[in-house]
Parts: C-alpha cells; structure tokens; sequence
C-alpha cells in the first residue's frame, strides 16, 4: 500500500523534511508541510535567475519544492498538493486535494478542481468545480450535505459550480487560476479580491 500512495523513502546520500511553510519549522510524522530536500541530486540553482534561486534553496542548500506532504512514522512520503494551491480560511490551513479526493468519490462526480475564492470575512472561501458523470444530477446543497456529513465543517465548499469542462494549457494541464477568475466572475467577488470594475 505505501509504495502505491506515497512517493516512497528518501535514498541514500539524501535528506528530507517536511517544514512549516510560514516558519521554517520542522514538522512530525503526520503533519502537512513543505517537503524539503538536500543531497548530491539538488541543482545548484536556477540559469542566470539568482532570485529564484535563493528563493528555492535555502543557506543550507534545503531545496523548497512548494510542495505540500506529509510522513509516516516508517518514512514514507506523500505528496498532498501544492503551497500555491493552499485554501487559507480564515485561519485554517485547508488542501484542495484532500477535498477534491473525498469528492471523487461521490458516484455523479466524474471530475473535480477546488480553489480558494477572495472572502473579506474569512480571506478565501473554498469553492468546488465539478463535472458530473452524464446522465447524472446533483444540486449545490445535497454535494454540500454530503461533505459536511463527511469532513469537517470548515471544509464544506461555499460554492459549488458545475461546469462542463476545464481551462487547460495547450499540453492539457488545468489552470486554477483561471478557476478563480471565473469563480471571482460568476459569484460577483471583485471586491473581496480588491479588483476595480468600471
């Protein structure tokens, strides 16, 4: 099971931690963090970009990848998301994969991508955008019902949209930033996300 869910143990020669990304601070087995890596295999830096550089690796050569994992007591690894991808509502640190995976596993969902939307209140609310399976419906509140009767509160999308397909890059990668703007559109938010409209 933990060689098929997780990206396995760190080589030897390598070392790698999991660190609050807001302190730095090295966390236990079990909590979500940056996964931090150093060892022989780390580039040395970014071509002709010194401030990518020293933003990626630190002083003492811990390469931060932006990702976000966890690790077992036996030192498996698991990739849980993207630093950038974090929802943070109103205070609580929330991984959109962690929704998005509990989702999946409604039968009239085919596809699913959540993304934080501006919120002065709680500074992002969690909104959910879903492809249903054909043939199959389902309303705001009964996929809603179904997390909050699952997950705890504060991971209940505020918003549920369902859409019919996804933005994507030409290599067919979905771009959640693009998510947000439509979300920021759709729910009329501009002012939570400080933008100007004529």
């Amino acid at each position: 099971r933990q060689r098929v869910e997780t990206v396995g143990r760190v080589l030897p020669g390598i070392e790698a931690k999991i660190v609050d990304p807001s302190t730095g601070e090295k966390l236990g087995h079990g909590q979500t963090g940056e996964f931090c890596a150093r060892g022989y295999n780390i580039m040395k830096g970014y071509y002709k970009m010194p401030e990518a550089t020293e933003e990626a690796i630190d002083d003492d050569g811990w390469l931060h990848t932006g990702d976000l994992a966890t690790v077992d007591g036996d030192g498996y690894y698991k990739i849980v998301g993207r630093i950038k991808d974090m929802i943070i509502r109103g205070g609580e640190n929330i991984y959109p994969k962690e929704i998005e995976e509990f989702l999946y596993t409604h039968p009239h969902v085919l596809d699913v991508q959540v993304v934080g939307l501006p919120s002065k209140e709680y500074g992002e609310e969690i909104a959910a955008f879903i492809i249903l399976r054909e043939g199959k419906k389902l309303t705001e509140e009964e996929l809603q019902e179904f997390v909050k009767a699952n997950m705890a509160r504060h991971k209940v999308p505020k918003y549920v949209r369902f859409v019919s397909s996804y933005p994507t890059t030409a290599s067919g990668k979905i771009q959640k930033y693009k998510l947000r703007e439509q979300g920021i559109e759709a729910y009329n938010l501009h002012e939570d996300a400080g933008i100007e409209t004529a």
